[in-house]
């Protein structure tokens, strides 16, 4: 697979990367122990360098299981983790906490787990208001000097706090949801990365699962899955999304590949230092995400795609109000 760089620290990573917070986390139970380590060596296999996981992931279970899982490859990947949660945290509720006692803390528990000496991109998970992005960033930055950490990442920050961030330490990359549903992104963030050189790692590049086409309005989940609380996912806005869903199968059929795919591709295709993230348990899945980073989709393709979508309004919030609010900031 072919690589990309993050950031302009030297942090290149395969063009596609694998999320590995469904395999214990946030879409059912987990998946079983053996399975996920074989989907994440397959992954390896394929060429993936890059394994995305977070303490809050379980919580602690997602970096041990990531880390038992590279164990054999540690020198030929690349590990993000985050900090930022109060851990446990209360039922229903997001509390943060990025203190830079904390931080350390977490940092210390996620090598632990993860067994490694070096976390290879720390992200912070969301803004704390209550602590200074510059006490972060400084923070880090320590790490780093201390050998603990070797690149700086932020998750869902808004534009400004990018800037002050990489103002005290480099950001190497900012990890937010985009995809083909959501593209709020395109707005103020990707204009502020690509003027300071920070690369972009999107999360739910499938729109969680959606993009598929494997959901419809009469899907139902487990009673764990976080999609349960997510306003977009509810069966009516399923039903009013399904239109876009509809018109990637098209182009995907006359290009001859999937609506998976053309997801995929198109977040690729749309800056040279994005590297998605999506996430699966299921090795066919695996398999055709990353086929996509062989399908290349001409200027005359993105325009059609692009005329497509423009007609589409997509229904729904992505996330519901108490997790909304820490978001952007």
């Amino acid at each position: 697979m072919q690589t990309r760089k993050l950031g302009n620290g030297g942090l290149e990573v395969s063009a596609l990367g694998l999320g590995c917070m469904g395999l214990s986390f946030g879409y059912g139970p987990a998946t079983d122990k053996q399975q996920a380590i074989a989907l994440m060596r397959s992954a390896v296999e394929q060429g993936v360098t890059f394994f995305d996981t977070a303490e809050i992931y379980g919580p602690f279970t997602n970096e041990a299981l990531v880390g038992e899982a590279l164990a054999p490859v540690r020198d030929h990947v690349v590990i993000a983790t985050k900090f930022g949660f109060a851990l446990p945290q209360p039922e229903g509720k997001q509390v943060l906490n990025s203190r830079p006692e904390h931080i350390r803390q977490a940092v210390e528990g996620s090598l632990k787990r993860l067994n490694i000496e070096t976390i290879d991109l720390l992200y912070q998970h969301r803004v704390d208001p209550n602590v200074p992005i510059e006490d972060v960033a400084g923070t880090v930055k320590a790490l780093i000097r201390e050998g603990k950490v070797k690149h700086f990442g932020l998750s869902e920050a808004g534009a400004e706090t990018v800037r002050r961030a990489h103002a005290v330490q480099p950001v190497a990359a900012l990890q937010s949801e985009y995809s083909l549903w959501w593209r709020e992104p395109e707005q103020d963030i990707l204009p502020t990365l690509e003027e300071l050189g920070i690369g972009f790692v999107p999360f739910s590049p499938l729109g969680k699962g959606f993009l598929t086409g494997a959901i419809n309005e009469n899907t139902t989940f487990d009673s764990s899955d976080f999609r349960n609380i997510v306003p977009r996912f509810s069966a009516q806005a399923r039903k009013a999304n399904q239109r876009l869903v509809d018109v990637l199968g098209q182009i995907a059929r006359q290009k001859g590949v999937t609506p998976a795919q053309i997801a995929l591709a198109w977040l690729l295709a749309q800056k040279p230092w994005i590297v998605p993230i999506p996430g699966t348990t299921k090795h066919h899945r695996l398999t055709e995400n990353l086929g996509a980073a062989e399908v290349v989709l001409a200027t005359g393709e993105l325009s059609s795609i692009e005329e497509a979508l423009a007609a589409i309004e997509v229904q729904g919030a992505r996330y519901p109000a108490h997790l909304q609010k820490n978001v952007g900031r």
